[in-house]
């Protein structure tokens, strides 16, 4: 069987992170995708982050393109105008100005899907703002939730969070307009804002606060980030485990192996009741640790069936068992990666197969070679 997207093609003209990430898995889907860079150097993540670039641009093809040249920008036209998707993601009104925007090309092609990408979306008062992740995080909400409870604000996700957020939304609103272009037989546009992608995340926050009637940041940082039996914690051997134990059939189980004083008392099998000391309660469990061995707590915690999981570090992946049963990280030209994580029928060895990216350089436009080195400057 096909790949679900082996009849797809799309034409990516976005770099850096998100659009990047999202048309990666368009190309784990099936899809062929075409990315058009701006010579001499092609999408900046290549000097900026080889590795990066590596990972979220493997299987794609890739055309060096000026798109300030008359004559490549007619050509890219075409192109673009053949697809089924076009991904961009400049500041709203650049691709306008080159004669590329949703209006023109889809006049010449009504079944295309145009994705917009953008920080802050391409309306509003902030649509024209720069920025990067953090920022998006800053005006999501979501950065105000993080950081120690009674600390600084602070990042403490090393993930850039906005960026994969953005890119998945946008890779949802994707698929759905593909599905309704089945129906309707027309294309539309996407404008994907990664702010908004964050805020939306925000909803099962601001409905806990919404029902508690916590209006005070601080107190929304500690409802969000303290949680008795929920956390990190340091064992005897220096390494860190996760306890979840957050319902009370969990936390029960919990504290018949581990020693918790005097908050084992029934009084406390009430999720309630724990809520209302949570930092008590996990600085019992810190002390409780602290003199264990992690593989024996691990072990303690697991028989007695409670959520538990050591710290794994991203060196670790690669070698840890449950994800070489399930075959996640994968061997590619590139170097070794996770696979779309969910295996869709025909698309299981994609990421194998896929090769590194080669801007071509061919100045006009009609030659498109796997994606590899930084390319050199065209004659």
């Amino acid at each position: 069987m096909n790949a679900p997207l082996s009849d797809v093609s799309v034409v990516d003209f976005s770099e850096l992170l998100p659009g990047p990430f999202f048309t990666q898995s368009l190309v784990e889907l099936g899809a062929d995708v075409l990315k058009v860079e701006r010579p001499p150097h092609g999408d900046n993540l290549r000097r900026l982050a080889p590795g990066v670039f590596a990972s979220v641009n493997r299987g794609k093809r890739s055309l060096l393109a000026d798109l300030k040249n008359p004559a490549e920008t007619a050509r890219i036209i075409d192109i673009a105008s053949a697809a089924d998707v076009l991904v961009e993601s400049y500041r709203p009104g650049v691709m306008s100005r080159l004669g590329l925007d949703y209006a023109t090309l889809s006049a010449r092609n009504p079944r295309l899907i145009y994705v917009s990408l953008t920080g802050y979306g391409q309306t509003g008062p902030d649509a024209m703002l720069p920025g990067h992740d953090l920022n998006y995080l800053a005006a999501s909400g979501s950065l105000a939730l993080s950081g120690r409870v009674d600390g600084p604000v602070e990042q403490t996700f090393g993930l850039p969070v906005a960026d994969l957020g953005g890119a998945m939304a946008a890779l949802s609103a994707t698929l759905a307009a593909l599905y309704q272009r089945e129906r309707s037989g027309r294309g539309q546009y996407l404008d994907v804002s990664l702010t908004d992608s964050i805020v939306h995340w925000m909803n099962p926050r601001l409905g806990h606060f919404s029902q508690l009637g916590v209006s005070e940041r601080g107190e929304q940082r500690r409802l969000s980030r303290e949680r008795a039996a929920y956390g990190t914690f340091r064992c005897r051997d220096g390494r860190e485990i996760t306890i979840a134990a957050l319902e009370d059939h969990f936390w029960k189980r919990l504290v018949r192996v581990l020693s918790v004083g005097p908050y084992a008392d029934p009084t406390f099998d009430d999720h309630r009741r724990r809520a209302a000391e949570a930092a008590a309660i996990n600085g019992a469990i810190a002390r409780a640790l602290i003199e264990i061995d992690c593989c024996d707590a691990v072990q303690r915690l697991v028989d007695a069936d409670v959520p538990v999981m050591p710290v794994l570090a991203p060196s670790d992946l690669a070698t840890h068992p449950q994800f070489a049963h399930r075959g996640l990280i994968v061997e590619t030209e590139g170097g070794p990666f996770c696979r779309f994580p969910v295996a869709l029928e025909g698309m299981l060895n994609v990421p194998c197969e896929a090769t590194p990216l080669t801007p071509s350089v061919d100045r006009g436009g009609v030659r498109a070679e796997p994606i590899g080195p930084e390319p050199e400057p065209a004659a």
